[in-house]
């Protein structure tokens, strides 16, 4: 358990976080949220201790194993993937090959007698003890089962890192923090490059985690299903709430609400008094009461009303050209690379005015389907046509490549602009929230969030008819992603859109088109309808048992005669009643120490002056260590 004592992190004048205070305690899932920009990464890199804040003081138990995903990481190569995931376990490949190295020099030892020959087979016994407990063969098949489960095939397990995208890799990095089996874990934007399967999988792990998890994510459904406390992060302060993300949002409108009111309501007295004041101020029957309300006006408790980040994108799309009935269809469509086909025999039909969806996983060919369709790639075989009139735009997911690092912000829409809207660049970037100096910004410098409204800036400055998104909503907080939703439901062209993000694509899109296993299937209805239906078909795609095996029965001592009979029967009954006593021992311990850590919990979240922060911190820690070995010990006798 983790606790922040005052935090504050400054650069130059400018405060980014000002006297953060929170406590982070074992049963926590906490979705951390905030605008781009607001210091979620900062708070993750200051509990990690990559970045020292200016002020305060941060509090994490000795021996505590943080396991921290940050948005941007170094990938390894040179390995396969189960090879590089199973670097996890690297102390077990070094005690293996330490007892080969002990094994080997003790075969060259004569004298049995010795000290170094005692002192061999001490070491040696050590370390077959750790291996035995540790099970290296069982860790691999564990890290197989982790692997598929975050999207990997098992024909892909021994291809090099080296050969999958950034996304692909991410997940590996994944794989290998929770077969690591921390503490805590830290999850910068987990769910960016992961499926929709293996969301729902990651979903599963999360909520089964025992330690607490911080996590920034911009999926809201991903944030409802997971977390059970929200704090947000706002100018630099923070509010702290003991729910979900959508009830977050609910209580929080409340809040506001509430304030106002009571803010109006008050205003509406001081007006009142302030009226009487200047009316009766110089009336000597009066004084009396002129004066008991400037003293009670001096005494009141002002009610203020908590800040908010009211900033937002603007979108509006252009109005569309009228193109043709159908806007894109391919027939027998065939696409691929040299070397490898993605998918065979496509059926693609795309009319005028559709909101369209791409799924799948990832490498199964969405984007090599989408760029097919802007003309950027040529299909293997098969007919592949736009329809009439039609004016395609194109939001690639690759900005990174897309968008001159060494532009400004305002150079790279001035590049592109034509005509009349060369004059109104500032006010289309300032609909995209970049304003004053941020127009003179470097690209290079902006974060992933800045980067996505700036590719759809520019997207903008060319009226389209088909509007074609590869995961558009990636590093867009919640508040812009909600708005860009909006602006897509009320586009009149058509729109083709790649997302992994569900509440993004729940009443947006009414056609699904799903890449899965070489092939491309047509879907009729929404991203909700399409979950349905792709639920009851996966269970024959994911090679499910169709019975689950028996549970071993432990074996029941055989019925015997005579007094031998009885006098087992006797030492059975004696054994399980014992057991018994010391299960009720261990529930009574358990209760107890559940009890005392949630007392713990209760002082630390709101410590007064007079409590010693580290000195609670080390009695809860002590209290877990307990309770750990309690409910272990109960499960062996249970």
């Amino acid at each position: 358990m983790i606790s922040l004592q005052n935090i504050t992190v400054s650069y130059g004048s400018f405060d980014l976080l000002k006297g953060v205070s929170f406590h982070i305690s074992d049963s926590d899932k906490i979705g951390l949220v905030g605008r781009n920009g607001a210091g979620k990464s900062t708070l993750m890199k200051l509990i990690t201790g990559e970045q020292s804040p200016t002020g305060g003081e941060i509090s994490v138990p000795q021996g505590c194993r943080i396991g921290y995903l940050p948005q941007i990481m170094r990938h390894n190569r040179g390995r396969g993937v189960l090879d590089e995931v199973m670097t996890a376990f690297s102390h077990l490949g070094a005690l293996e090959q330490e007892l080969e190295q002990k094994t080997e020099r003790l075969a060259e030892i004569e004298d049995y007698l010795s000290s170094e020959y005692n002192a061999l087979l001490e070491r040696i016994d050590e370390i077959n003890l750790s291996l035995a407990s540790e099970n290296l063969q069982g860790k691999r098949a564990l890290a197989e089962k982790t692997l598929t489960g975050l999207g990997f095939k098992r024909d892909e397990l021994s291809r090099a890192t080296e050969t999958f995208s950034e996304g692909w890799n991410m997940r590996i990095e994944l794989a290998k923090i929770l077969l690591r089996e921390p503490d805590v874990l830290l999850l910068d934007e987990p769910t960016n490059h992961l499926d929709i399967e293996s969301i729902e999988w990651f979903e599963q792990y999360l909520k089964g985690f025992r330690g607490p998890v911080l996590l920034v994510s911009h999926d809201r459904k991903f944030l409802d299903n997971v977390t059970n406390r929200t704090v947000e992060i706002l100018l630099g302060s923070i509010h702290d709430y003991k729910v979900p993300y959508s009830k977050y949002v609910e209580l929080r409108r409340e809040r506001i609400a509430q304030q106002t009111a009571a803010w109006e309501n008050q205003q509406k007295m001081i007006e009142k008094t302030e009226d009487f004041i200047r009316r009766f101020r110089y009336k000597p029957t009066k004084s009396n009461q002129v004066q008991s309300r400037i003293k009670a006006l001096e005494k009141l408790d002002r009610i203020e009303i908590d800040d908010t980040d009211s900033s937002r994108i603007a979108v509006k799309f252009p109005p569309a050209a009228r193109a043709g009935d159908v806007v894109y269809k391919a027939v027998n469509l065939s696409a691929g690379y040299p070397g490898k086909v993605v998918f065979t025999g496509a059926d693609v039909e795309i009319k005028r005015g559709e909101k369209v969806a791409f799924v799948g996983r990832n490498g199964e060919g969405k984007t090599t389907l989408m760029r097919i369709i802007m003309r950027q790639l040529e299909p293997l075989s098969g007919q592949s046509s736009l329809g009439h009139n039609v004016i395609p735009g194109y939001y690639a997911q690759n900005q990174e490549d897309v968008l001159d690092g060494s532009e400004t912000v305002f150079s790279t829409l001035d590049r592109v602009a034509v005509g009349e809207m060369r004059t109104r660049l500032r006010d289309l970037l300032a609909a995209f929230l970049f304003r004053g100096d941020d127009i003179d910004k470097k690209v290079s410098v902006l974060s992933g969030g800045e980067r996505a409204r700036l590719a759809m800036a520019r997207l903008m400055l060319t009226p389209c008819n088909l509007l074609a998104l590869d995961e558009p909503t990636n590093h867009m907080d919640i508040a812009s992603k909600d708005v860009l939703k909006e602006a897509l439901k009320s586009y009149d062209g058509t729109l083709v859109v790649v997302s992994h993000d569900r509440d993004f694509l729940e009443g947006l899109v009414d056609k699904v088109y799903e890449v899965r296993d070489g092939a491309v299937k047509e879907h009729l209805g929404g991203i909700e309808d399409f979950l349905r239906r792709r639920s009851i078909e996966s269970l024959s795609e994911l090679e499910r048992p169709s019975a689950r095996a028996e549970a071993p029965v432990a074996a029941q001592p055989e019925k015997s005669s005579g007094a031998a009979g009885f006098e087992q029967r006797k030492a059975v009954s004696r054994e399980q009643r014992r057991q018994r006593q010391r299960v009720e021992f261990l529930e009574k311990e358990i209760s107890a120490l559940e009890k005392k850590m949630k007392g713990i919990e209760s002082i630390l979240s709101a410590p007064g002056e007079k409590d010693d922060v580290m000195d609670l911190t080390r009695e809860y820690l002590e209290c877990k260590i307990a309770l750990d070995k309690y409910t272990e010990q109960w499960l062996e006798i249970a």
